[in-house]
């Protein structure tokens, strides 16, 4: 495991995140989560490998891990609900929903919030490949660039300048 996600992973734990860990091998994604994203980063997939569930001690915050990307989760939310807030509210305009759809095609969420709003951070699949992004309701797909891969996302959390609520 690369250092970064074991610091991440103990830290979390030290702080008290509900921290699950895995004890099956093998990640198995659906096929619409691996046919939608081929080119997910090898750091996020050897998160994935090794942690279950990683929510904050708030219980607003947490990682989407391989339960929710197979909706096979407890939690309320799809891994996808904010692509599907934006498709609704594009209602029935063709084109808006083409460029959600494929917006979303781009960008693999890989936290949600309902801390302060609903906001997700994302990794960027095609400008800034391997990139975190966070976004914010109303309008999910105007994101910020916070980190350059998600490594370095792990550092800004475990020094905390990004507080995840």
């Amino acid at each position: 495991m690369n250092k970064r996600c074991s610091e991440f992973i103990s830290w979390a734990r030290d702080n008290g995140w509900d921290i699950i860990t895995r004890s099956e091998t093998g990640l198995e994604l659906s096929d619409s989560i691996a046919s939608r994203y081929k080119e997910i980063p090898e750091g996020y997939l050897e998160f994935l490998n090794k942690v279950k569930q990683c929510i904050t001690p708030s219980q607003k915050t947490w990682f989407i891990c391989e339960d929710e990307y197979n909706n096979s989760s407890d939690i309320a939310f799809k891994w996808n609900e904010f692509e599907e807030l934006s498709l609704e509210a594009a209602e029935d305009n063709k084109e808006w929903k083409a460029e959600i759809i494929s917006w979303w095609d781009k960008h693999l969420p890989i936290i949600m919030s309902v801390g302060e709003g609903y906001s997700f951070y994302a990794i960027d699949l095609a400008n800034n490949t391997g990139a975190i992004v966070q976004g914010f309701e109303p309008e999910f797909e105007e994101v910020e660039k916070i980190a350059n891969n998600i490594e370095d996302f792990f550092e800004l959390i475990i020094t905390n300048r990004i507080a995840l609520l």
